[in-house]
């Protein structure tokens, strides 16, 4: 058995896990959560800190340490290069003060990529040679595993699906409208469901997520997804219309990639009863028949725990990923 440990940064929070691995699977032993500090110094100090207080509970040696955060990246360097949602980490170093204070392999990967690790180490992709992970939460992007290894691309951009436009028309995502992001996120969602809520406003049929202007501000997927799941007309015709362009999306990839399976995270997990079977109709009418015959579309297996995982992925195969091929 074998001791990693894992790092996520995010926008608005921050966190710290070891986990004991070995050839069954992986044990999560313990963790720390803390806001996102204001500063990228700061921020890995007490990132720092918080490692070396879980490493004083346990005795065994640490092997590896993987650090997760959103791009874009330069993974091969281990720097952060000003990611939307972490103003003011412009070419951050975050693998040099971790590797240099603890003495082990450190590795940086993106949140898509090291979820993509963990479902297929440890999730629902565990034993496939070709996989891909979409994240499916507040944004859209996509991790992919090729011929039994990570494919990150020649500029480290490998998988950015989310910036694929579906429709010319439609919400806002990742800088496009119609984009897979802006009709397959929960701010697309949000952002759907808030255009076509005022709409309905202004022609006094109100949903039952939004009934007045006043509320438009708060809508959320989550709001929009408990509308649905209760019946309620427009958040049901909402999540069709998500999911028909959540068909769309996989048919491409379905057909470019062909991969053994697609292990979709986040949202897709919490409405799948809603999403599955007109996603499956788009899909079987867009893909290519033999190549969607080889591939199985599944929940993340990790269920909402995967980007827990998601660090200790990275630092399980952190010799690997040291050489991935771009």
């Amino acid at each position: 058995m074998i001791l990693l440990a894992g790092i996520d940064i995010g926008g608005t929070k921050c966190a710290v896990c070891l986990g004991q691995s070995d050839a069954e699977g992986v044990t999560l032993l313990a963790q720390r959560r803390f806001p996102t500090p204001a500063t990228p110094s700061v921020a890995l100090v007490a990132l720092g800190d918080a490692l070396a207080e879980l490493l004083a509970e346990h005795t065994q040696p640490l092997a590896a340490i993987g650090v997760s955060c959103g791009g874009p990246l330069d993974s091969a360097r281990g720097l952060i290069l000003s990611p939307p949602n972490l103003p003011g980490w412009d070419r951050i170093d975050v693998v040099t003060p971790f590797r240099t204070r603890f003495g082990v392999p450190t590795v940086l990967q993106n949140d898509a990529n090291a979820c993509a690790l963990a479902e297929w180490q440890w999730g629902a992709g565990r034993g496939c040679q070709s996989m891909v992970f979409l994240t499916f939460g507040t944004g859209m992007g996509a991790g992919l595993i090729v011929d039994g290894r990570l494919y990150a691309g020649a500029s480290d951009m490998a998988g950015e699906v989310g910036h694929v436009r579906l429709a010319e028309d439609g919400p806002l995502g990742y800088g496009k409208c119609g984009s897979f992001e802006g009709f397959c996120s929960g701010s697309g969602i949000a952002r759907l469901a808030q255009a076509r809520a005022l709409a309905a406003i202004q022609a006094d049929n109100p949903p039952a997520f939004c009934p007045t202007l006043a509320g438009l501000p708060d809508v959320t997927a989550e709001k929009v997804g408990a509308a649905a799941q209760a019946g309620d007309p427009l958040a049901l015709e909402i999540f069709e219309a998500v999911a028909h362009y959540l068909g769309r999306g996989l048919a491409l990839l379905v057909d470019i990639l062909n991969p053994e399976r697609i292990v979709i995270g986040s949202i897709y997990g919490r409405q799948r009863a809603l999403l599955e079977a007109p996603m499956l109709r788009v899909l079987q009418a867009e893909a290519h028949p033999h190549a969607l015959a080889a591939c199985a579309i599944v929940p993340a297996g990790l269920g909402e725990r995967v980007g827990d995982y998601a660090g200790l992925a990275v630092a399980q195969i952190s010799d690997q990923l040291s050489a991935v091929s771009h």
